[in-house]
């Protein structure tokens, strides 16, 4: 065989063998998207015909089953909106609306734009995350060198995310909109209104992502095998020698599975939390919105913009996780 027909060979079984492996990844993921799109035409086609039947009843129109479809696919205000409905929704609230607009002279922010929305909801999102992940590191160090803390407090922790945050919600608002530095703030100037509802989103935020993080640095702080542990001991390490060398590296991949899980359920309070605040701005906002003039796409188009940036925030977490993890020396 020629150097030539060689290469050849080669070149298609290597072209066949990425078609393969692209195959065996996309397909499935692909698959499981259409059913899901099926199952969601089908299922707005049974809800929302209701309507259309009434409809026709009361003109006394007679209607082809196609007919019915086509209407129940393509409703005003359905019961459940469809696929093409929501991604139209999202295009046009996203690409098709300026994020920013002239308004008395000034630019100011677009709220027909979800990015916009989106924005003032990343941003408590954010803060309250650092704030939970923070306390949540500190509180796992304590409990992992202190016997007394993991008996006490160990407890507490788990106990709290028992609480409804639909029920604490509106008690952290009201109790952090009347502190008298807040209020004195907003009066000086100092802060603007939009500013003051920051801080008990942030709180709340904080409430639901610091437990994930308790957890799984805890789980990592403890990772480590005794026979590690000795070893630390056979070399006269201090416990903070331990700590560092030992401990805290073996607790980084442990640490960004929970930001992973933490990071989403900061998004989730912040959405939470602008509800009983009366925010004007957010992705939260934006639903109660929908949800006084029966919108139900606009609904469905803003839970989507959350689903779209908590998995925008995980994956850049995901990054994050690797650059870490190659520069600590770990295998990809």
């Amino acid at each position: 065989m020629s150097a030539a027909t060689a290469y050849g060979a080669n070149d298609r079984s290597g072209a066949a063998g990425w078609i393969a492996a692209l195959s065996s990844t996309v397909l499935p993921v692909l698959t499981i998207v259409l059913a899901i799109v099926a199952i969601w035409y089908a299922a707005s086609v049974m809800m929302n015909r209701a309507w259309t039947l009434d409809e026709a009843e009361r003109r006394g129109v007679q209607l082809t089953v196609m007919e019915i479809v086509s209407d129940a696919m393509n409703q005003e205000r359905p019961v459940l909106p469809t696929p093409h409905q929501v991604f139209d929704e999202l295009w046009s609230t996203t690409v098709g609306e300026p994020v920013m607009r002239e308004r008395r002279g000034e630019m100011q922010g677009n709220p027909r734009n979800l990015v916009f929305h989106a924005y003032h909801t990343l941003w408590p999102t954010i803060l309250g995350f650092g704030i939970g992940s923070f306390l949540g590191i500190l509180l796992a160090i304590g409990i992992t060198h202190s016997r007394a803390m993991d008996m006490s407090v160990m407890p507490w922790a788990i106990a709290s995310q028992t609480i409804p945050i639909l029920a604490i919600a509106p008690i952290i608002v009201v109790v952090v909109s009347n502190l008298p530095a807040l209020n004195n703030a907003v009066s000086q100037g100092w802060i603007s209104e939009d500013t003051k509802l920051l801080v008990p989103k942030a709180l709340i935020s904080a409430y639901l992502s610091f437990f994930p993080v308790v957890v799984g640095m805890v789980a990592g702080l403890r990772s480590p095998q005794a026979t590690d542990l000795d070893l630390m001991r056979t070399y006269s390490a201090s416990r903070g020698q331990t700590f560092w060398k030992l401990r805290l590296p073996a607790s980084v991949p442990f640490l960004f599975t929970s930001l992973k899980v933490s990071i989403a359920a900061a998004l989730v309070g912040t959405i939470v939390a602008e509800l009983p605040t009366g925010a004007r701005f957010g992705l939260g906002a934006r639903l109660l919105t929908g949800s006084y003039y029966g919108q139900t796409i606009q609904i469905w188009s803003a839970l989507f913009m959350a689903a779209i940036c908590a998995a925008a925030l995980v994956i850049l977490l995901g990054a994050l996780e690797k650059i870490v993890l190659k520069r600590m020396g770990a295998r990809s």
